[in-house]
């Protein structure tokens, strides 16, 4: 029976990976196998393969064919190499020890090369990163000057708003101030002019007032006198009397010619009363009557 070292696919659509076997050639890619040996995965860089090294030997020394792909996956893993130096040992080019010595060379070398493929794409990964890190930062220091750009633009309107709303908040106030300084001239100016025409209504007024004080000074004035009369006139009354008694004594006690002019000194007595003289009102007074009567009544004395 024919055999072959060849791959089977597994994985996803876009992400495929493969395990190593030994089938028949009849058999189908994914069909029925004999022995599953590594496995092989295309998508990390570099390729991950994970090979039996000893299984894989042993199926090429009993003559199982690989595929290419096959073939490369075992040739990377130094299955073929080693499969020579065997067969160099058989024939004797040279002794076991000497195709050991070589193939630990070869696994030295190619463990360097891989780490400097490695190294190269860990290098490229970084320059990767990096570039991509100063890229981000440009955007980043763009989007920034933008967004301080738009920040300033934002403050500046800001500002601007405030200042017209200040300088129309300032205008305002000083319109009202010259509205209110006009609306106190304009009051001023009235009360001046109802202090103007109040004024020729209180000259007006005043002379009625002063006709008035004069018409009710003389009547306050003739109550007062008739009040001090009505209070001094019982007394004259009655002083008018002892005169009257006293006239009779002294008609008998002197001649006639000396008794009349006693009586007539002794009259103003009579007239001095509530000062008839000074209020024009004297003359009503009761005393004023009586004393011309006490003259008359004299001589008849006498």
């Amino acid at each position: 029976m024919a055999t072959k070292i060849r791959l089977q696919r597994f994985g996803r659509k876009g992400y495929a990976f493969y395990q190593v076997v030994v089938a028949d050639s009849r058999a189908p890619r994914d069909g029925k196998f004999i022995e599953r040996i590594g496995s092989y995965n295309p998508n990390t860089n570099p390729a991950t393969i994970d090979l039996k090294f000893d299984r894989a030997l042993y199926w090429l020394q009993t003559g199982a064919q690989p595929t290419d792909t096959a073939r490369m996956l075992l040739s990377r893993e130094g299955v073929c190499l080693k499969k020579h130096l065997l067969e160099g040992v058989k024939k004797g080019a040279f002794d076991e020890a000497t195709a050991e010595s070589r193939f630990n060379a070869w696994i030295e070398q190619k463990k360097a090369s891989l780490t400097k493929v490695k190294d190269n794409e860990r290098e490229k990964k970084k320059a990767t990163a990096k570039s991509l890190l100063e890229a981000e930062k440009e955007v980043n220091k763009a989007k920034a000057a933008e967004l301080s750009k738009k920040r300033a633009d934002i403050a500046a309107e800001a500002a601007a708003k405030a200042k017209e709303e200040a300088d129309a908040k300032a205008a305002a106030e000083a319109a009202a101030a010259a509205e209110l300084a006009a609306l106190k001239e304009s009051t001023k100016e009235a009360q001046a002019e109802t202090a103007t025409e109040e004024a020729p209504v209180a000259e007006e007024a005043a002379p009625a007032a002063a006709e008035e004080v004069t018409e009710e000074a003389p009547a306050a004035a003739e109550e007062a006198v008739t009040e001090v009369v009505t209070e001094e006139a019982p007394a004259t009354v009655e002083e008018v009397p002892a005169v009257a008694e006293e006239a009779p004594a002294a008609t008998e006690e002197a001649p006639a010619e000396e008794t009349a002019p006693e009586a007539i000194e002794e009259t103003p007595t009579a007239e001095e009363a509530p000062a008839a003289e000074e209020t024009p009102k004297a003359e009503e007074a009761p005393t004023a009557e009586e004393t011309p009567a006490t003259e008359e009544e004299k001589p008849a004395a006498e």
